[in-house]
């Protein structure tokens, strides 16, 4: 994807929306003097051009019963393995992230798991079925922080 050239309206939007999604658009106009038509106009520019990928919820995982939070390292057996096994791994929904890595790992997921015996069922059941060779798996104690992508105030 080509890099997108941000105006200051652009990162003040893009700021304003990472710190809360849920920010009504009339408020952002307001904070950046603008219309709110221009604000809607702005934020559709910015997801059709793939800047913005989309809105979501952040859910706490142990409020919804996951207590477990894991990293697990892939290493691929056959390279030409990979398609396949990102597509098993895509039909186990405690995984939330999925990267394809330089490194150690050829892949590393992060999952949610109810507790650590949940986890490894986890791991010797859907997880080792997708042929992936071999696994490591690391366990979070936990978050520390999670912030935001920073959006610059200039192309500096």
């Amino acid at each position: 994807m080509p890099r997108i050239q941000f105006d200051n309206l652009d990162r003040k939007i893009l700021r304003m929306l990472s710190d809360n999604a849920r920010t009504p658009f009339l408020e952002i106009a307001r904070e950046c003097g603008v219309s709110g038509a221009a604000i809607h106009q702005r934020i559709q520019k910015l997801v059709a051009s793939g800047v913005v990928n989309g809105f979501e919820t952040l859910v706490n995982p142990s409020s919804a019963g996951y207590e477990t939070c894991a990293y697990v390292g892939f290493f691929l057996k056959d390279p030409s393995s990979y398609e396949s096994v990102v597509e098993a791994l895509r039909e186990v929904p405690e995984i939330v992230e999925c990267h394809f890595t330089t490194g150690k790992y050829d892949l590393l997921v992060k999952l949610y798991a109810r507790n650590n015996d949940h986890l490894l069922q986890l791991i010797h059941g859907p997880l080792q079925a997708v042929g992936a060779g071999r696994t490591e798996t690391l366990i979070s104690f936990k978050e520390e922080f999670r912030r935001p992508l920073p959006i610059n105030h200039s192309d500096d």
